[in-house]
């Protein structure tokens, strides 16, 4: 018997085969969050000039040196291809991929939308994650579950730490209440160089008023110093368009005027500024009014509650595609499943 047949017969499942799309602070934190798993294997890494692909599995380490020494996971050698529609060609090429966590910023607002689009066009089959955080990004998504049901795709939407780990909290700590009357999320970030994590600086730069998608988009690295330097470092956020909000309400549980979301991300400092949390209060089936107070540990940095929750939910993601279920979820609907 060959291996897959030896696993089949002990009852053991073959590891699910992941690919990572975008290599910068997230996609290469997903990397070695991987590293560690034997549920699953990397198998594909692209960013904007290139993709590694090989059935056997990345290494990981190999995949960050090569993309922080020379630019792109293409150069990596014999696995890395050189070209401007990595993606594209990633997914035309790469057959045996079950599951894509989509680590990529979401600049412009439809940017994670055409990704998944480019999917559908393809023909291919399997989960898609993602950690998108606006509202109106995650509203673009949910238009096209009956595309994404025809298409054999089973996508998980909004499953990072905020949306997603938090938003799963809320929807779980609910079920005290007979009446939710509001959901608040605090979130703190500590990164001690904001060039690691470029393109969720300039999603956060984006919330702030005076700001949009488009200015901060825009911005030249330069100018996102500049703005740093006049704050010391330190982006303070507030009533954020996130997409806790409508996945909350999808979910049935509050209706979105009720989610507020705010933070203080400190770019000079790998110290959280303040306990990432979520309140949720309501009424109790008594009359009681009360609040349940869910709070992240300190010790675990941004990329830790992003990715573990994204793979966390391609697993789930993936018993729902075995199944024949297709269409859009979202991490208030689904629990995540834990990746050994």
């Amino acid at each position: 018997m060959n291996p897959e047949q030896v696993k089949s017969s002990l009852n053991i499942s073959p590891a699910i085969r992941v690919g990572v799309l975008g290599f910068g602070g997230l996609g290469q934190a997903a990397a070695k969050v991987l590293a560690g798993k034997r549920e699953m294997i990397l198998v594909a890494a692209a960013d904007k000039e290139g993709y590694a692909y090989t059935n056997e599995g990345l290494n990981a380490q190999n995949c960050i040196t090569t993309y922080n020494s020379q630019g792109s996971v293409g150069y990596l050698e014999p696995t890395g291809t050189l070209t401007n529609r990595s993606i594209q060609e990633l997914i035309e090429s790469a057959d045996s991929v079950d599951g894509y966590f989509l680590a990529l910023p979401n600049l412009p607002n439809n940017f994670i939308a055409s990704v998944a689009q480019e999917f559908i066009k393809s023909g291919w089959r399997g989960v898609l994650v993602d950690a998108i955080k606006r509202t109106s990004a995650v509203e673009q998504l949910l238009a096209m579950k009956e595309e994404l049901q025809a298409a054999g795709i089973t996508y998980m939407t909004g499953c990072g730490a905020t949306p997603g780990l938090l938003t799963a909290a809320a929807a779980l700590a609910a079920q005290s209440y007979a009446e939710i009357h509001k959901v608040e999320i605090t979130f703190g970030v500590g990164i001690a160089n904001w060039e690691a994590y470029r393109a969720t600086i300039r999603e956060d730069i984006a919330h702030m008023p005076g700001y949009s998608v488009e200015t901060a988009r825009a911005m030249t690295d330069a100018e996102v110093e500049a703005l740093l330097d006049k704050t010391n470092g330190v982006l303070t956020l507030e009533n954020m368009e996130h997409a806790d909000d409508v996945m909350l309400e999808l979910a049935g549980i509050v209706e979105r005027d009720r989610v507020t979301v705010g933070g203080i991300v400190d770019t000079r400092n790998p110290k959280k500024p303040l306990s990432t949390n979520v309140k949720i209060t309501g009424r109790t089936f008594e009359g009681k009014i009360s609040t349940h107070t869910f709070i992240l540990g300190d010790e675990t940095s941004m990329a830790a509650n992003v990715c573990g929750p994204a793979f966390g939910y391609l697993k789930a993601g993936m018993q729902l595609h075995k199944r024949g279920i297709y269409g859009i979820f979202t991490a208030a609907e689904i629990m995540p499943q834990f990746v050994k």
